[in-house]
């Protein structure tokens, strides 16, 4: 299910949607798609009894998470949803935040069947996707369109609950605040980011670039994503 984004009342940054729906002191949590480990680190340093394994794709990302010092509790890894080092029954919880559409489409289906099988039974999983629509989506779709990769991330979670492989627990709908400090923030943060190669020309830049201006103020750029969590829990 899709939801128009200006019926969306919410607006909170995800930490508190993903501390209201999980309790993940005393758990074994995988997160894929951890990018530069920023939501690894709430995870990891906002209760107790907490051991993560970190995976990402990005081999920059990956680097540089390897370089922390102060997370004792994490263990990273270089690894795809579709293929996870651990074992069988292993995990409490799994998360994904904003990284389902990153995955191959043709993985994703496969990525499902490995997250049923490294979590226990009745363990959850957290899975958070941009909605297409808004006013960052607009400038974003300008150099990169993630349309199709957005529905098929969504088709992919029905789709498993529709199997039975996983049951859904609750469905939330909020506006996930952003702020870039200026256009120089943006291109280092999103059009230079290592997870994925952007191409753009220099009319196309230009074009980005004054798209951007338009939501310049004296305090940055903000904007709110639509974000959609589906929370599902493999059958006990």
């Amino acid at each position: 299910m899709q939801i128009k984004p200006e019926k969306i009342e919410q607006s909170c940054p995800e930490a508190e949607i993903y501390q209201r729906l999980l309790r993940l002191d005393n758990s074994d949590i995988v997160e894929l798609g951890c990018g530069r480990a920023d939501i690894t680190r709430d995870i990891a340093s906002g209760g107790s009894g907490r051991r993560v394994f970190a995976f990402e794709v990005d081999e920059v990302a990956h680097h540089a998470n390897l370089q922390l010092t102060d997370l004792p509790n994490v263990t990273f890894g270089l690894a795809g949803a579709e293929s996870i080092p651990l074992d069988d029954a292993s995990v409490d919880v799994v998360l994904m935040f904003k990284s389902l559409h990153h995955v191959p489409p043709e993985l994703m289906e496969p990525a499902m069947h490995e997250i049923h099988r490294v979590l226990k039974p009745g363990g959850q999983l957290y899975v958070s996707e941009p909605i297409f629509a808004g006013d960052f989506n607009e400038i974003l779709r300008l150099f990169h369109d993630e349309q199709q990769v957005r529905e098929a991330a969504f088709n992919t979670l029905q789709q498993a609950v529709e199997a039975g492989r996983f049951e859904l627990v609750e469905e939330t709908f909020f506006n996930a605040p952003m702020h870039f400090e200026d256009f120089a923030d943006f291109d280092n943060k999103v059009i230079n980011a290592t997870h994925t190669e952007h191409r753009l020309d220099e009319a196309l830049y230009q074009q980005v670039k004054a798209r951007f201006a338009a939501h310049q103020g004296e305090d940055g750029a903000r904007f709110e994503m639509p974000i959609r969590v589906d929370l599902l829990r493999r059958p006990a």
